[in-house]
């Protein structure tokens, strides 16, 4: 039998407690309530969706498999994944998709683009379940786009599902010149996404494995969503079968600010997940701010020192989003303080 040492015990705990988040919604307070008050402090995320993983609604078996995900958000898609012939056969499945899916935490449809010819089509369907939670509107270019989905919410849904999200993808460089007016478009919007390769077909730009070329672009996303209190979707890693890839581009997104990222793959989820995780090491830095500030708000005291660092109001509101994403995945954070 395999012997581990303390710190592997830790480490495998710690392994076990993030699987557990992966997989189980937790609803926590988060100590934002419970300790010192800090000015200005906006929490903003209600709820996680790291993982956006698109089902294309054209394949059963696909479709199947779903409904035992641990993605946070199962986005089943009538746009790309599904080709031009069988965009009715979506349509038809898409319902019943929804409908069964009783483990999702987050149910989402991604339409066809506005101006295709096949959006009022999807509208028209999907706007029909109480299931749905969120429609991922493509290749948003204006304000219309979005407001063109909003009116048909308002006409088409039932009254106790008017309150469904709107995802608007960021793809072209329309999108992206128009983006601080699409952000404020509707109250319903509640996440920007960043589309890597309909983004880089638009522009002419080459792709290339160092995303250096897609910098501006996805820090433009970022910047924005978080100026508007909005959750920041990054791009798709092509490269599926790719974990070291998966990794570097979702490490690389968190640190960016986006809070999640697209995946294509079932097996893309968790590592996904996890990644959007604060570490171990980050969350018990962030514990030790929160509950430094509170001792020294006590005495009156602003700004302190830790580990030989100033502590400022700054980087107290930071530990605080560090911690309330961990509570919001199911981990308590009391439990990793040492």
């Amino acid at each position: 039998m395999l012997s581990l040492g303390g710190r592997g015990v830790r480490v495998a705990r710690h392994n076990l407690a993030l699987n557990l988040a992966l997989r189980c919604q937790h609803t926590a307070t988060t100590r934002a309530s419970a300790l010192a008050p800090v000015p200005g402090l906006d929490l903003g995320e209600s709820k996680l969706r790291r993982a956006v993983f698109y089902v294309p609604c054209s394949e059963e078996r696909k479709i199947q498999k779903s409904l035992t995900s641990s993605a946070d958000c199962i986005m089943y898609d009538l746009e790309d994944g599904v080709s031009l012939n069988r965009k009715g056969m979506a349509r038809e499945l898409v319902l019943s998709a929804l409908g069964a899916n009783t483990h999702a935490r987050e149910l989402g449809v991604r339409i066809n683009s506005i101006g295709s010819g096949l959006e009022r089509d999807d509208l028209n369907v999907i706007l029909q379940s109480e299931k749905l939670n969120s429609i991922m509107v493509p290749k948003v270019e204006t304000p219309g786009d979005i407001e063109f989905v909003a009116k048909l919410i308002d006409e088409l849904a039932a009254p106790s599902s008017r309150d469904i999200r709107i995802i608007a993808g960021m793809e072209t460089a329309l999108g992206i010149v128009n983006i601080r007016d699409i952000a404020r478009a509707d109250k319903r919007i509640d996440a920007l996404l960043f589309a890597a390769e309909d983004y880089c077909a638009d522009t002419g730009i080459t792709r290339t494995p160092s995303r250096r070329e897609l910098y501006h672009a996805r820090s433009v996303v970022a910047t924005t969503a978080h100026a508007f209190k909005l959750q920041a979707i990054d791009m798709v890693t092509m490269d599926f079968r790719n974990m070291d890839v998966l990794r570097e581009e979702s490490t690389e997104a968190a640190e960016m600010g986006f809070t999640g990222k697209q995946v294509i793959h079932p097996a893309q989820v968790d590592a996904v997940q996890e990644c959007f995780l604060p570490s171990r090491d980050t969350m018990r830095r962030a514990w030790r701010i929160v509950d430094g500030y509170q001792q020294h708000y006590k005495l009156g005291k602003g700004a302190f020192d830790l580990d030989g660092k100033a502590i400022d109001m700054p980087v107290v509101k930071w530990a605080y989003r560090v911690l309330h994403r961990a509570e919001l995945a199911g981990i308590d954070v009391d439990q990793i303080k040492n």
